[in-house]
């Protein structure tokens, strides 16, 4: 049953945020749909495509009391105070990953959601891809068997991308290879041990005092046996962009290693399931999930390019990364309509984001056990 106010939505950061206002514009929960970006040519392309509001300032967006819920797609430094803006301004929050940079910071934006009483939600992706939610489906219906080992990656390079990225602590995004694990094991990672790797040009090493172009961490897992291991880099790595996970059961394994092929999984033959060496091998093709969307906002799973001079690598992985991007955008809308937690709410954010943090803290360790925070 639709609540007969609308609820009117405001997107900030216009570079990765084109695609979502499209879709906030279409979603028959959602009102009116204002833009907001420094750069007066970007806004007012955005703004005459989409024949919508485009302000330059986010304080016009928390001073507007019309508008009821902000979407953060802004740079990764500006994530925290950004949405404890949004938070104090009385207005519900979703914001692009990662959550924060600091534990100080996870927890200043989980004070300031609890205060307000709005939503907060991290808009993670990887939860939301084809290939994350077959894989949920083939646990639901029990094909891993018990689950023995997980594993994530994220290849991605930075140059040339928006100063706050030189040198960029790889943990600290690596939200996109810890979240499907944490997601699939249901659980969260409790302590870390985390090692750099590789040599960074001395100029990137400035910014954050982080000396190593990728970071590989292994983290234990809270009330299970499991452990997960992740692999994040942001320079010097001839790997194409990749957004990985490995899931390693008794029963099945579900692997995705490469950005542009199905992801392979592998099976016990029933036949001979006691000859592990001959295991079925498919490259199932995951499939839209257009059941679990709002149908007028379902198209966007597929394809959809805005313009030929504007392109990000999400639009061209079809609906943002993987068909993610709508599922986002009604799980966000619906939580404030059904006046409910989103499935990724402050808390699942924290502790999503938090291992990463402390994967780097242990990194600049020498590689020394770090126990992450409990966040409830």
């Amino acid at each position: 049953m639709r609540r007969s106010k609308k609820i009117n939505v405001a997107v900030v950061g216009l570079g990765f945020g084109w695609e979502f206002a499209a879709i906030y514009k279409e979603h028959p929960d959602a009102g009116t749909v204002t833009v907001c970006d420094k750069n007066p040519r970007r806004l007012l392309d955005v703004t005459n495509k989409l024949q919508v509001k485009g302000v330059s300032d986010l304080k016009d967006i928390l001073n507007d009391p019309d508008i009821d819920a902000v979407h953060l797609v802004t740079g990764i430094p500006d994530h925290a105070q950004h949405a404890v803006a949004v938070l104090n301004s009385g207005k519900h929050c979703a914001c692009t990953v990662p959550m924060a940079t600091s534990i100080a910071d996870i927890r200043e934006i989980i004070a300031a959601q609890k205060r307000s009483g709005k939503n907060y939600m991290m808009m993670e992706t990887a939860v939301y891809t084809r290939q994350y939610l077959f894989a949920r489906e083939m646990k639901e219906n029990g094909l891993f068997g018990r689950i023995q080992f997980l594993r994530g990656a994220h290849y991605q390079d930075m140059e040339h991308w928006p100063d706050y990225w030189a040198g960029l602590p790889p943990m600290w995004y690596a939200t996109h290879a810890i979240a499907p694990l944490l997601a699939i094991s249901e659980t969260r990672a409790i302590k870390v041990h985390c090692f750099g790797s590789g040599v960074m040009r001395e100029e990137l090493k400035k910014q954050y005092g982080n000396p190593w172009p990728g970071e590989t961490a292994i983290f234990q897992l809270e009330s299970s046996d499991l452990a997960a291991e992740v692999t994040r880099s942001l320079f010097h790595y001839t790997k194409p962009y990749i957004e990985s996970f490995s899931i390693y059961g008794e029963s099945a394994t579900y692997e995705w290693q490469m950005e542009d092929e199905s992801p392979i999984l592998f099976r016990i033959n029933p036949e001979t399931p006691a000859d592990r060496a001959h295991l079925l091998t498919a490259r199932p093709e995951p499939p839209d999930r257009p059941n679990l969307l709002t149908p007028d906002i379902s198209k966007f799973t597929k394809r959809f390019i805005y313009s030929d001079e504007h392109k990000h690598l999400s639009f061209e992985q079809g609906g943002g990364h993987h068909g993610s991007h709508p599922h986002l955008v009604d799980e966000f809308i619906l939580s404030i309509v059904e006046e409910r937690k989103p499935k990724i709410d402050a808390i699942t954010a924290a502790n999503w984001t938090a291992p990463g943090i402390c994967a780097h803290q242990s990194a600049m360790n020498g590689g020394r056990e770090i126990k992450i925070p409990c966040f409830r």
